[in-house]
């Protein structure tokens, strides 16, 4: 049994990937606070919808997924019903597993993992990191939990707050440079339709090269960028306005602002 602990945006993302992968809802519940919310989730999935402790006493793995600010009211709620052969399995930002593992009376196996929002899409990029009490036996079981629903990799926990800001908000940088882009086609007279359509396209058809290829990203924009052609005249004018700089900085800013969250 899979206890989903805080079924927001990415707790939902993940509940119904489970069920695009097969999953039966007789072996997933969740938790939530709002009755309405609790309605919704029993209505499109069939699942069940407990307290968080009953949710926690019933299941074999915990999948927490409740905003950072909100992990140790959760935890405090829930700590008196969880084992140490319960797999507890944390997507929040900044939370360490250091820190789920004190609040826990047991030495319940701790997964830290970070995922996004394209487990929507079953394109989801999840990393994944051991508490102290976690072996190879947790680490593949939150695998097999996250694989339907998009690529996941092992890294240190020392990493996991550098992966929340490159690719647990990775899609909204995405989507930033596609509005930006539509709006440039905007001012060279464009319907915005149009726009979104073509730039669309070329986001999808750059990112397949880039998976599939197995080119470095320099060396497919080589490929592009002709010798005093039109590509290079955008690159100038890019790297004038230091948009490199400011990817380096943001994607900066957003590591810290994930430490400052786990910090409290």
């Amino acid at each position: 049994m899979i206890a989903i602990l805080g079924a927001g945006q990415m707790g939902e993302a993940l509940l119904s990937g489970m069920m695009r992968a097969g999953e039966a809802p007789s072996d997933v519940i969740a938790a939530v606070r709002r009755a309405d919310r609790a309605q919704a989730l029993r209505d499109s999935y069939g699942i069940e919808v407990l307290a968080a402790a009953d949710a926690a006493e019933r299941a074999s793995t915990l999948v927490i997924t409740v905003k950072p600010q909100d992990m140790a009211g959760l935890l405090d709620e829930v700590a008196p019903k969880v084992k140490s052969d319960q797999l507890v399995i944390t997507v929040a930002a900044g939370i360490t597993t250091r820190f789920i593992e004190s609040k826990l009376a047991c030495n319940a196996p701790v997964v830290r993992v970070m995922s996004n929002t394209p487990v929507l899409v079953d394109e989801a990029m999840s990393v994944i990191s051991p508490g102290r009490h976690a072996g190879e036996e947790h680490l593949r079981r939150t695998e097999q939990l996250l694989r339907p629903v998009g690529k996941v990799l092992r890294i240190p926990e020392s990493q996991q707050d550098a992966a929340t800001a490159l690719s647990g908000s990775g899609p909204a940088y995405v989507y930033f440079l596609v509005e930006a882009m539509v709006d440039a086609g905007i001012l060279l007279g464009m319907p915005r339709s149009t726009a979104l359509d073509m730039v669309k396209q070329a986001v999808y058809g750059a990112a397949t090269m880039l998976r599939e290829s197995g080119e470095h990203p320099v060396i497919l924009r080589e490929a592009v960028t002709s010798p005093g052609g039109t590509t290079i005249s955008a690159i100038r004018e890019l790297e004038r306005h230091g948009v490199r700089a400011a990817f380096l900085a943001a994607i900066e800013s957003a590591r810290d602002r994930g430490r400052e969250l786990g910090a409290g």
